[in-house]
């Protein structure tokens, strides 16, 4: 077998950088496939996304009448009754999606080889998000109704409030208390790795103990990392398949990558747009949900709002984030390459930053170059192409 040519630069400290171009550009068998499962993934998003808009549309406008005189037979209260209406939407959804759901993330995945996953493992996960999502949406959503019912015209702005508190503390427990639930989570346990970490962290207030290592290989081959939490339990989760396949100079520049999410702020000023948009978001909903109520019920206060209304209350939430979409992934996109700037800057390492994008591109299966029209309104992250090119800068 021959030996992979090398590429050689000079990293920070002026010393020669030495990076095995086992990373280097795909080849045109990997990168039709590449394309061929973006599309197919994005075709499964759209789909979902339909689906939900569509499944919504339906209770909404079809069924949320006759199903709340139904209910209100053996559920005369408006809580208990409320309760039950989102119990049936959430089955139901889960019902008529489980199709989608099981070919995208286990039948799509193994295709491709992307899944470690048994049948049996998959099927365990899914229901463990499923349950998950129904004992936050039976606090959540008697918590919000609660609201409307009490606080009346301003309900909206209250909501967005108790939002914002939600979000803020969700994002505090996120890494120490939902992440384990799913993934094994432990102490960086690396010498050499910890020294770079540690010089990189300097002076950014991020501590190194707060570098974790992240089970994904149970899971998947894909390599990601990401910066999660917020004030004390803020930390930085690097996958094992990124941790046991990228060379220490790759992991220094991904490493350095998440830190400028620390650095810039990302995380805070996240979550304060996310009160901008819930704002205008229940805003929005207090107009749809007041003008359907006074049709079908003649109620004319949010104070009087039947929980009938529970089904087009998802839906509108639905349709507005789909259509705010573009907007947080320009946002999100933005963010991605100032950190990206930030890891070129910070460590010098441009060879190894450019290997580790390619790797990348070529382990997770992802398109460098795709369509700009899909990148505007689906993409979180900028193309690969355009951050292998901020290397050249």
């Amino acid at each position: 077998m021959s030996e992979a040519p090398e590429v050689t630069s000079e990293s920070q400290d002026g010393q020669p950088e030495t990076v095995q171009s086992d990373a280097a550009e795909m080849t045109g068998e990997q990168l039709a496939e590449a394309k061929q499962y973006g599309r197919i993934s994005l075709s499964c998003d759209l789909a979902d996304k339909a689906l939900d808009v569509a499944f919504l549309a339906v209770m909404a406008f079809g069924f949320a009448v006759p199903l709340d005189a139904l209910l209100a037979r053996w559920f005369p209260s408006d809580v208990p009754r409320l309760v039950a209406i989102f119990l049936v939407l959430t089955f139901a959804h889960v019902a008529i999606s489980f199709p989608l759901s099981f070919y995208a993330g286990y039948s799509l995945e193994h295709r491709f080889g992307m899944s470690r996953q048994t049948v049996g493992r998959w099927l365990y996960r899914y229901g463990k998000r499923n349950l998950l999502a129904l004992v936050f949406g039976l606090v959540m959503v008697p918590g919000l109704y609660a609201v409307i019912w009490l606080v009346g015209t301003w309900w909206w702005l209250a909501a967005a409030g108790g939002f914002f508190v939600v979000t803020v503390v969700l994002g505090q427990l996120a890494p120490v208390l939902i992440v384990p639930l799913f993934y094994k989570v432990e102490q960086l346990d690396n010498a050499e790795l910890a020294e770079r970490m540690a010089r990189l962290a300097d002076g950014t207030g991020l501590s190194i103990q707060g570098v974790y290592r992240l089970g994904l290989s149970e899971e998947t081959v894909k390599a990601n990392a990401m910066l999660a939490g917020l004030g004390r339990t803020r930390r930085v989760l690097m996958g094992d398949t990124l941790l046991d396949e990228f060379s220490p100079d790759e992991i220094e520049v991904i490493f350095a990558h998440e830190i400028g999410h620390h650095v810039f702020r990302h995380i805070r000023k996240m979550v304060a747009a996310g009160l901008l948009y819930s704002v205008l978001g229940f805003w929005v909903c207090d107009r749809v949900l007041l003008a359907w109520a006074q049709i079908h019920y003649g109620t004319t206060t949010a104070s009087q709002l039947p929980p009938a209304t529970l089904p087009l209350l998802m839906l509108v939430l639905t349709v507005f984030a789909v259509v705010l979409e573009p907007l947080q992934n320009a946002i999100s996109r933005r963010y991605e390459r100032q950190c990206d700037r930030y890891a070129l800057e910070r460590t010098g390492l441009r060879a190894a930053y450019v290997s580790a994008f390619r790797k990348l591109a070529r382990i997770n299966k992802d398109d460098p170059d795709p369509n700009p029209v899909e990148v505007f309104l689906f993409h979180s992250h900028p193309p690969i192409s355009e951050r292998l090119a901020m290397a050249d800068d």
